[in-house]
């Protein structure tokens, strides 16, 4: 994909969150690998109305190269980057469900949400809580870049949700997939539950998801 075609993408999956409600005004940041850049939504910017022209194009280490200034998540963007070379893109969400497990105070550090489903198992796999810091501090981006060494999927405290995945459209599906778990999972608090078994969870693991 060029970077023509990938600006399009940005612009047409911010679309598709905005539009069904996993953002809301200007919340959210989007960000995909070029072969030497990155291209990330700007600050300020609603997903819903992106402008493929004024999207922000920064080095690796975090210049401006065109377009409007990025978002003031960028250092949390390097940080992933930096510690997954796997990752080609990012979906930072603020997603009702999901921010609100954040908000739990009685929920696992090491690994938030129980095995529910198959597809969270294999889209998201283990959830750790990233502490509360401020949003666009350089304390954030260092927590989850720690983080980030272990996992590509990560719940910020009271703010989001962090994934990484090979490319934007796996990122997308990913929230999507962590986003509908977040959701039964609130629907079943109280409720005896059964989760799967480390074992089937294991099975899942090496497959694709299709």
């Amino acid at each position: 994909m060029n970077e023509s075609q990938l600006r399009a993408k940005i612009v047409e999956q911010g679309r598709s969150l905005f539009e069904r409600g996993f953002v809301v005004g200007q919340a959210g940041n989007i960000s995909a690998k070029t072969d030497d850049a990155l291209l990330m939504t700007p600050t300020n910017s609603c997903l819903g109305r992106l402008d493929a022209d004024a999207i922000s194009k920064v080095s690796m280490d975090g210049k401006l190269i065109s377009g409007m200034a990025p978002s003031k998540e960028l250092a949390l963007h390097l940080a992933v980057y930096r510690v997954r070379p796997d990752a080609r893109a990012i979906v930072h969400l603020h997603a009702s469900y999901s921010t609100a497990v954040s908000c739990l105070a009685d929920v696992k550090a090491a690994d938030v949400l129980p095995p529910l489903t198959p597809y969270y198992v294999m889209r998201v796999g283990r959830l750790p809580l990233v502490p509360y810091f401020a949003p666009g501090t350089v304390a954030l981006a260092s927590a989850v870049e720690a983080a980030a060494r272990d996992h590509h999927a990560m719940l910020l405290a009271n703010h989001g949700v962090v994934l990484a995945a090979g490319d934007l459209d796996a990122a997308v599906y990913a929230a999507e997939e962590l986003e509908e778990s977040s959701k039964l999972f609130l629907l079943l608090r109280g409720m005896k539950t059964r989760t799967l078994s480390a074992a089937q969870v294991a099975e899942l693991k090496n497959r694709k998801t299709k």
